[in-house]
């Protein structure tokens, strides 16, 4: 029988000792040996490389014959039912930048369910952390989402796609909209980061397009832990994969109806 508890701590040390690694590199890193994946504001450095071995090794020992599905390339099937998603670097072009928002990202999951997810926002030093059945944490401290039932009183956090698209019309017309109804939009280049903040209620909802799965495992999972509701864009599950997400408590029915209205207004042209 699995001890999710006793792993949550063995995996909340390993991001403490990797954070420290990632902040390490930070003061003295080369942007000479930054390489870019799609364009210019897709990045990956040496200490993304480096960060995901790092856990990869530990994470291997912690559950023997896991899987592996990680963003700078480790891929491996589960002998076990359990496969880790790993984001070693969430926030690349903020660490390259010295913007102090970047975080690593830890799910697992088991039978393609999210059992555990951690997010270490690693300038804060915040641990976002929960496993099935137990509630979320921020540093031991537990979190909800916001109970502010209103878009009108709400902040939200959203990021910008990296390629481009025929729906990036859509998008940008979507943000259009929240901003005309909400407190604002914030953009912190981090989705595991926005992710953790809607769990414990600082931001009242998350939407983007474009993710990846090691995007938004860990923080989807700690959403839900938190009281909060995950979907894609027409309020379905189909978010760990499908490449859009919407997170947020109360105000989820009013995030999903105008991502629709503007989503599939011309659906037909915006299938790119």
């Amino acid at each position: 029988m699995i001890n999710f508890s006793a792993i949550e701590i063995q995996v909340m040390d390993l991001c403490l000792e990797v954070g420290e690694y990632i902040n390490l590199e930070q003061s003295t890193f080369d942007r000479s040996k930054i390489e870019f994946k799609t364009g210019l504001n897709n990045m990956v450095s040496y200490v993304d490389k480096m960060a995901e071995k790092k856990l990869v090794s530990v994470l291997k020992k912690i559950i023997p014959g896991s899987g592996f599905i990680a963003e700078e390339g480790m891929r491996s099937d589960s002998q076990n039912g359990y496969v880790w998603i790993i984001d070693p670097l969430d926030g690349t072009t903020n660490f390259v930048h010295g913007l102090p928002i970047y975080a690593i990202s830890i799910a697992l999951a088991y039978n393609d369910k999210i059992v555990l997810g951690i997010v270490f926002e690693i300038n804060a030093k915040e641990m976002f952390h929960s496993f099935t059945g137990s509630p979320a944490y921020c540093n031991n401290k537990e979190i909800r989402v916001s109970a502010i039932s209103s878009l009108g009183e709400s902040l939200l956090a959203t990021g910008f796609p990296y390629q481009e698209s025929k729906k990036n019309v859509a998008y940008f017309r979507t943000i259009n909209q929240f901003l005309k109804v909400s407190n604002g939009i914030r953009r912190l280049g981090s989705a595991a980061t926005d992710l953790a903040y809607v769990a414990c209620g600082r931001f009242e909802g998350f939407f983007e397009y474009q993710l990846n799965s090691w995007d938004v495992a860990a923080g989807a999972f700690l959403v839900q832990q938190a009281g909060g509701v995950v979907t894609d864009f027409q309020g379905k599950d189909n978010f760990l994969f499908g490449r859009e997400i919407c997170a947020s408590g109360k105000i989820h029915e009013e995030m999903i109806k105008i991502i629709q209205m503007e989503w599939s207004q011309d659906s037909k042209q915006l299938l790119g």
